[in-house]
């Protein structure tokens, strides 16, 4: 009774509940016998479409609770093999160990995480440089603006400013990334290396999920 009460305060609509008892042949009301018969009589009103749209009694409830509590745990097994992992290949390349006693599901996932980390660089290089560029191509027009101003003779650009080359350096520094992951993945770490143009390995890794 007290829980309805509280339901119906703080959240300002209309309930009513009626509790039967096996040692009591009359019901337990609340709030009263009137004002029960008045939210029912509401409640038929209703189409009844909207009647049963969240109409739920305790077998349908718990179903509901037990799918969320499923639908958590797949999400928190997701969220730990990914864990698991990230420290693994972290270990791996810290440490410039071979990969022994790997199982091929550990390697699959692997391969996945490590296309989405390249994935991630990629984005993070190609949106740098377009800064880069941007950046560049403002100075070298307010220079030359300067220039004119002044009366200098305007001079031809390379495009190889220092913002231009440092966004060469980040792409060579991530095609060596690349380089060495792949070596990785298709050499199980070995002294044997992969073209660079060998994106896709062998074995067919990149297309599988991530979890099963």
């Amino acid at each position: 009774m007290k829980k309805v009460s509280e339901l119906s305060t703080l959240c300002g609509i209309d309930a009513c509940a009626i509790i039967y008892s096996p040692y009591d042949p009359q019901p337990e009301v609340w709030p009263s016998p009137l004002g029960v018969q008045r939210v029912l009589s509401k409640f038929r009103k209703m189409p009844e479409l909207e009647q049963s749209k969240k109409m739920v009694n305790q077998e349908s409830f718990l179903r509901q609770r037990i799918q969320k509590a499923k639908d958590q745990l797949t999400k928190q097994r997701k969220d730990n093999r990914e864990k698991e992992m990230t420290q693994l290949m972290f270990q791996y390349l810290s440490a410039d160990q071979v990969m022994h006693n790997i199982s091929m599901v550990d390697l699959n996932d692997m391969a996945w995480l490590i296309d989405q980390y390249l994935k991630d660089i990629n984005r993070r290089v190609e949106m740098l440089s377009r800064n880069s560029q941007g950046q560049g191509q403002g100075q070298t027009q307010m220079v030359a603006a300067t220039m004119v101003a002044n009366g200098v003779p305007k001079i031809e650009e390379n495009g190889q400013g220092s913002h231009g080359q440092h966004a060469l350096d980040m792409n060579m520094d991530v095609m060596q990334k690349q380089h060495f992951f792949m070596n990785l993945m298709n050499n199980g770490g070995g002294d044997q290396a992969a073209p660079m143009g060998n994106v896709n390995p062998p074995n067919g890794f990149w297309p599988n999920p991530f979890f099963r």
